[in-house]
């Protein structure tokens, strides 16, 4: 596995609340690790939710004894969920935070995969993007029932809206994914910083056409404060 990921502040924001992980080499007992987190909060708070559940989840594997991905992440997500709770009720600065978060692993030629808010992860090859994970959003959620087009979700006044994050319920509801991961296949993982403000077909071009994850990464960044920046942007990409 080749990755890279970065953060970037954007251009209408005064702090950077994405964080991301990423490691090519084994994680405790993963044979590897990628994380992007988006954080929601006044002030510091949603940087310090963001920046925790990264943190927490990534020591949380190394301790780990579970080699089964999908049960390590379960119960990573919880420990998370548990702590950003715990500091929401204990400092008053930081009450109401919460965070997106979307994890992978690759084992075996298998991708599994943990999400809970709209962060994404999106599989791609030379002529197809795919999204693998489920928006938590309000926006989403009008789709699947039929009320809202899904032509009109980029400019809808709600669209920030999500219905699931980590710290802010009592439990946290993630969904997993597991499919099979052929050679040629990219791996797009990004806050919604990113995937508002660049179109799938771009994102494909960009992605496919750079000669490594860095070169992608950063072209994409440049994007997306090219079409305004209008939030942080958090970009990581995978390949074999």
């Amino acid at each position: 596995m080749l990755s890279f990921g970065k953060t970037d502040i954007g251009k209408k924001r005064s702090m950077n609340q994405d964080n991301l992980f990423f490691s090519d080499e084994p994680v405790g007992l993963l044979p590897n690790l990628y994380i992007v987190a988006d954080g929601m909060g006044g002030h510091k708070a949603g940087d310090y939710a963001s920046s925790y559940a990264v943190y927490r989840f990534v020591e949380f594997v190394k301790r780990c004894e579970d080699t089964n991905p999908i049960t390590v992440m379960k119960k990573g997500i919880h420990a998370v969920n548990d702590g950003i709770l715990a500091a929401s009720k204990e400092r008053e600065e930081l009450s109401g935070m919460g965070t997106t978060f979307v994890c992978a692993v690759v084992a075996d030629n298998r991708l599994y995969v943990a999400n809970i808010g709209d962060s994404r992860l999106y599989l791609l090859d030379k002529d197809n993007i795919r999204q693998i994970t489920l928006d938590h959003s309000l926006v989403e959620e009008l789709i699947r029932t039929g009320q809202l087009n899904p032509l009109k979700v980029r400019n809808h006044p709600e669209k920030n809206i999500i219905t699931r994050a980590l710290g802010v319920n009592e439990e946290a509801v993630p969904d997993f994914f597991e499919l099979e991961l052929h050679m040629d296949e990219r791996i797009l993982m990004c806050s919604d910083g990113l995937s508002n403000m660049v179109e799938d077909d771009e994102l494909l071009n960009i992605i496919m056409e750079a000669e490594r994850p860095k070169a992608a990464v950063e072209r994409l960044i440049d994007r997306a404060n090219y079409y305004g920046g209008k939030d942080n942007i958090a970009a990581l990409v995978v390949a074999q």
